[in-house]
């Protein structure tokens, strides 16, 4: 039973779980628990085109939940938000987050989209509830997520990524080139 002196400390001890989770509905900025290190790749924005054409792939609707693993500047989470689906952010570097929180909210966006300053390879930031994961990491990144990506994401979730495959042992179900570059679906089975 909660005495009225533990509501607070078990509100504190919920609440950011809660947001780790991306339950948030308007734009937060979370800090995790994830150590500070370097970035595994360097930021190259995804120009507009592309990310449109990866949501049309993925088939982002209004009751999708996107997640962007290493959001960069967040033009894919902005591109979903726009769509009407909610979109969590997620990226190890706070200059970019920063960076990611200013253009989400000139986009007008900030009601759908929660960004995370995190490592996307911490179990702790939990992706389980998204229905489309984007990326635009390496191959061998995304080499590394696929057995979380199998693990974690529900059946009939979607994985779309920007220029780098998921390895010769998953080959995509759909590509497409746009802009010069190719982009690639995946749907967990």
């Amino acid at each position: 039973m909660l005495t009225r002196r533990m509501i607070p400390v078990a509100a504190a001890l919920v609440c950011p779980l809660l947001l780790l989770a991306g339950g948030a509905a308007s734009q937060n900025v979370i800090e995790s628990n994830t150590p500070n290190r370097p970035r595994d790749v360097i930021f190259v924005p995804t120009r507009e085109p592309v990310a449109e054409a990866m949501m049309r792939l993925a088939n982002v609707t209004k009751d999708d939940v996107v997640y962007d693993l290493g959001c960069g500047d967040g033009a894919l989470v902005i591109a979903a938000a726009k769509l009407g689906a909610r979109a969590v952010g997620v990226d190890i570097d706070p200059d970019r987050i920063k960076e990611a929180t200013e253009k989400v909210r000139a986009a007008r966006v900030q009601d759908r989209v929660t960004l995370i300053r995190g490592d996307i390879f911490d179990p702790q930031i939990k992706i389980g509830e998204a229905s489309v994961v984007t990326l635009y990491l390496l191959q061998s990144l995304n080499e590394k997520l696929k057995p979380r990506l199998k693990s974690e994401l529900a059946k009939g979730s979607r994985i779309v990524s920007h220029a780098f495959s998921m390895g010769a042992d998953w080959p995509p179900e759909k590509s497409e080139t746009v802009d010069g570059t190719n982009v690639y679906l995946w749907t967990i089975e």
